[in-house]
C-alpha cells in the first residue's frame, strides 16, 4: 500500500510503554529513495527534543487512529544520541544510532534494507518484532561500533521530504511542476513516487514522477530534473490524492512514460533501486 508522506505527518508514535511523540519529517538517501528516519517531536516530555526512529523499529500504521506502533521503549528513545536535526547527519551519528538500538547497518548488501527489501526484517530477533531473517541485537552493536571509526567522515545523502517539497520540476525543455509530496511503500519504505502539481503551467492537476525518472536534485537551485518533456508531463495521467492508488493507474503511469513498474523487479527478487 501506498501512502502519502504528508498525511502521515502528525502521526503519533507509541513505544511498546507509552508514546514518543509525532511525525515532523522524514530523511530519505538520495540514492536509493528509500526512507531511512522518521523525525519524531518528542513534545513535553523530552522538552520537545527531536529524535530519529528507523524503519526498522516500526510496525503497523493505524489509519484510523493515525498512530504507528515501534518496537522501542520511552527509555531507549530517552538515551538515544542527540542528533541536531538542524544540520546534515553524518554516517558515524547514524553508525552510533543504529550501535545503540542494536541494528545492522542497512547501507550493506544489495537490497533497499541490507540484503533484504524490508526494514522489519533487521529487528532483533529478541526485540518482539522480528523475523527468521532478524539478527541478534549484541551482534549489530558490535559491528555498528567496528563501523564507526571506518565511516566517520562518509555523507550517507540524506534528505529531507519537507525540504525537497516545494522544489522546481524542470522537464528537458522548461520547468513544468512542484513537488507537492512524496507517496510511500509502508512495507519498504521507498519512496515510489513524487506528487507533482503542474497548475502554476496547466490548467491545474497532479501526476506521479517515479524517482528512477529523475536525473538529479540540484539542492542549491531547489529544482528536481527529468529527462521528459513539458508535455509528456502534461499528457500524463492525472493523479487524485484524495482517492486511493489503485495498480491500474500505476500501470498506466508507467505505461505513459516508457517504463518498467517497481513491482515487477520485485517480483522477480531484484533489488528496486531506481
Amino acid at each position: 500500500m501506498l501512502r502519502s508522506t504528508k498525511d502521515m505527518q502528525e502521526f503519533s508514535i507509541g513505544a511498546t510503554d507509552g508514546r514518543i511523540g509525532e511525525i515532523r519529517d522524514f530523511y530519505f538517501d538520495d540514492r536509493a529513495w528509500v526512507v531511512r528516519y522518521l523525525v519524531v517531536d518528542t513534545g513535553t516530555w523530552l522538552s520537545s527534543r527531536l529524535v530519529l526512529i528507523s524503519p526498522i523499529a516500526l510496525g503497523r500504521p493505524s489509519w484510523v487512529d493515525k498512530t504507528l506502533p515501534v518496537a522501542l521503549t520511552q527509555a531507549q528513545v530517552k538515551d538515544s544520541p542527540d542528533i541536531d536535526t538542524r544540520r546534515p547527519v553524518s554516517r558515524q551519528q547514524e553508525v552510533e544510532l543504529m550501535g545503540h538500538y542494536g541494528y545492522p547497518s542497512y547501507w550493506g548488501g544489495m537490497g533497499l534494507w541490507g540484503g533484504g527489501m524490508v526494514p522489519y526484517a533487521m529487528l532483533p530477533g529478541d526485540a518482539g518484532l522480528g523475523s527468521e531473517d532478524a539478527v541478534r541485537s549484541s551482534a549489530a552493536a558490535d559491528a555498528a561500533q567496528a563501523e564507526a571509526g571506518r565511516q566517520s567522515d562518509d555523507n550517507p545523502h540524506l534528505r529531507s521530504c519537507s525540504e525537497v517539497t516545494g522544489y522546481t520540476l524542470g522537464a528537458r525543455d522548461g520547468e513544468i511542476g512542484q513537488v507537492q509530496g512524496f507517496l510511500v511503500d509502508e512495507d519498504t519504505w521507498a519512496l515510489r513516487y513524487l506528487v507533482v502539481s503542474t497548475s502554476k503551467w496547466w490548467l491545474g492537476h497532479d501526476v506521479l514522477i517515479a524517482p528512477q525518472w529523475t536525473q538529479g536534485v540540484n539542492w542549491a537551485e531547489k529544482t528536481v530534473s527529468v529527462d521528459m518533456t513539458r508535455q509528456a508531463v502534461k499528457d500524463a495521467p492525472h493523479y487524485d490524492p484524495t482517492m486511493p492508488l489503485s495498480r491500474q493507474h500505476e500501470m498506466a503511469v508507467y505505461k505513459h512514460h516508457g517504463g518498467r513498474g517497481y513491482w515487477e523487479d520485485e517480483g522477480r527478487g531484484k533489488a528496486a533501486f531506481p
